[in-house]
């Protein structure tokens, strides 16, 4: 039985990151710009999104004669995180503004992000724009163009890659 003590001789390779900035400029071009203009359209999305919740909760509120009113503090966060948890965990791996932008969010090593990593990433966002936006200017100095809230979280956004042509045989 080998002793827990000490090290292995055999240990693991290191995982290499699946989009590399130097072979693969094309994914990081433009993408902060790009990050920019798709958090002012996911804004308006939510904003409005959030004015539905309200009226529902206004009329849950009538309805239960003001005990649905207790709702109306949590609207906003609920709405927000499963905007991004729905639609950057989902399928697509991007909000609606990403998408028109023609950026992607996979994690770091390729794979696709869940509902609970992209709710996480919302959340360290929004920590970071509210306490202490600075830190989001990391972004200028990372070669892969990640904010801090994104190596946190293990993702990476990207230019969404072009569709790969099958190769006929």
């Amino acid at each position: 039985m080998p002793d827990p003590t000490t090290p292995s001789t055999a240990t693991l390779p290191e995982q290499m990151h699946a989009y590399n900035p130097v072979t693969e400029p094309q994914l990081f071009r433009a993408v902060i710009r790009k990050r920019c203009v798709a958090f002012l359209v996911d804004a308006v999305i939510i904003a409005a999104l959030t004015v539905i919740a309200f009226v529902f909760v206004a009329v849950l509120g009538v309805l239960t004669l003001g005990l649905g009113w207790l709702l109306f503090g949590m609207v906003f966060p609920i709405v927000a995180l499963a905007y991004n948890a729905f639609t950057i965990g989902g399928p697509k791996s991007s909000t609606i503004g990403q998408r028109m932008m023609g950026l992607a969010v996979p994690m770091w090593y390729g794979g696709k992000v869940t509902p609970l990593i992209a709710a996480f990433h919302a959340l360290l966002f929004w920590f970071s724009l509210t306490l202490f936006f600075p830190i989001l200017l990391w972004c200028f100095f990372d070669s892969r163009k990640r904010c801090l809230h994104d190596i946190l979280a293990g993702v990476l956004v990207i230019n969404r890659p072009a569709a790969r042509e099958p190769v006929a045989v």
